[in-house]
């Protein structure tokens, strides 16, 4: 692949990634398309969520250790939360953070102690691992890397899993040229296979069919699910993704527009979608609307050029 093309890609899936929880928030209060777009229009500013301070986060400690160092991992979420603690977190991740603190424990120890013990299985890891999909892309330890970065907040397999495969699915999106027909069969059938957990395999096999019936995406949003809870929300994000595979406007406004955990469906969506199409299919007006655009920018520019 073109070094170009691959630096558009890489942009494409950040950038894509924090307009995607931007306009995902924006839709929980503009629940219709054409209310939605008339807000984007008149808004100066595309304000994001802790979804993306949590991906920026990522990259951050990706490229200060050239790798995944979890405990650096798990300070910069901390110090980040504690610079920007109204960005919309939900409650695990703070808890994580004071009882790593307080405590001694490391910060995936303290995630474990989560629900009884059992770790979180929220869709807050996949909802922040684009910049581990982008820069393990070529990793055979992608599935290890992604679902290591998950751990410090998300114990459970489950979270662990979505993680990974929304990692794998930008990784393929980044793989595939889009001047190419997206092979549906085979983009799913890959997730399938590197998912390890029974109920995100199970999810991902009912994508296709809902695709090659046509049925609406609010129906395959009642199908896949549309909650906070990893396997009830990452199957429409990469839905969404798959039925509008040529335009990043009409995946975001699938994932966003059907109810549900909007904002982190829309963070979901847009990684994949940008990662597939590059940054110049992302509207520049949304663009230059972003809250940190250059920033952001920024980030992903350094871990491509870190490959």
């Amino acid at each position: 692949m073109a070094a170009l093309n691959l630096k558009s890609k890489f942009l494409g899936c950040m950038i894509g990634s924090a307009l995607g929880d931007a306009l995902g928030e924006l839709a929980f209060r503009y629940r219709h398309k054409q209310s939605l777009i008339f807000q984007l229009q008149k808004l100066p500013k595309l304000r994001y969520t802790d979804d993306t301070a949590m991906a920026i986060g990522l990259a951050e400690s990706i490229i200060k250790s050239g790798g995944l160092d979890l405990q650096n991992l798990g300070t910069t979420f901390k110090d980040n939360f504690q610079k920007e603690p109204w960005r919309g977190y939900g409650p695990g991740p703070p808890i994580v953070f004071t009882k790593a603190t307080q405590t001694g424990l490391t910060y995936a120890e303290a995630a474990q102690t989560l629900f009884g013990g059992q770790g979180s299985f929220g869709n807050g890891a996949a909802m922040r691992v684009a910049p581990a999909g982008l820069f393990f892309y070529s990793s055979s330890n992608l599935y290890q890397m992604a679902s290591l970065s998950a751990s410090v907040t998300h114990a459970h397999p489950l979270g662990r899993d979505g993680a990974a495969v929304q990692a794998k699915a930008v990784s393929l999106a980044v793989n595939l040229s889009p001047e190419k027909s997206l092979p549906c069969s085979s983009f799913l059938k890959s997730l399938i296979n590197f998912a390890q957990t029974q109920e995100l395999k199970e999810k991902l096999k009912m994508i296709e069919k809902l695709i090659e019936t046509d049925l609406s995406p609010s129906k395959a949003a009642q199908h896949l699910g549309r909650s906070v809870a990893v396997h009830e929300s990452l199957p429409f994000a990469i839905y969404s993704f798959l039925r509008y595979n040529r335009s990043f406007q009409e995946c975001v406004f699938c994932a966003i527009l059907n109810g549900g955990d909007r904002d982190t469906l829309g963070a979901m969506a847009g990684a994949i979608s940008g990662a597939y199409l590059g940054i110049e299919s992302i509207p520049q007006f949304w663009r230059e609307k972003l809250e940190n655009k250059e920033y952001i920018e920024n980030l992903a520019l350094k871990l491509f050029q870190m490959k």
